[in-house]
């Protein structure tokens, strides 16, 4: 039997210890997740920015999930959860 940590479909790491930030801050690297899909605890609507869309000269734009429902695993890498829309909580990042 292999080991999950040589498998790049499973998650090794995972933090509950999650700031959400404002579009502004997102720049500064404040809240930064590194590239991590999302656990959502608690339903509501979840604003992020897409891993790798934020710095080298590109223009980046926060996506809005609405509805994200209790206990789902966003199938989307993640670097920042923006605050100004999100109601959704008690996240999880897995990398």
């Amino acid at each position: 039997m292999g080991q999950y940590g040589n498998q790049p479909d499973f998650g090794t790491e995972a933090t509950d210890e999650i700031t959400t930030v404002d579009k502004n801050q997102a720049s500064e690297r404040k809240g930064y997740l590194g590239g991590a899909c999302l656990y959502v605890g608690t339903a509501g609507d979840l604003q992020v920015i897409i891993a790798g869309t934020l710095g080298g000269g590109q223009t980046y734009a926060p996506v809005l999930f609405k509805n994200v429902p209790a206990g789902s695993i966003l199938p989307v890498i993640v670097d920042y959860i923006i605050s100004s829309k999100t109601t959704a909580t008690d996240f999880v990042a897995l990398k």
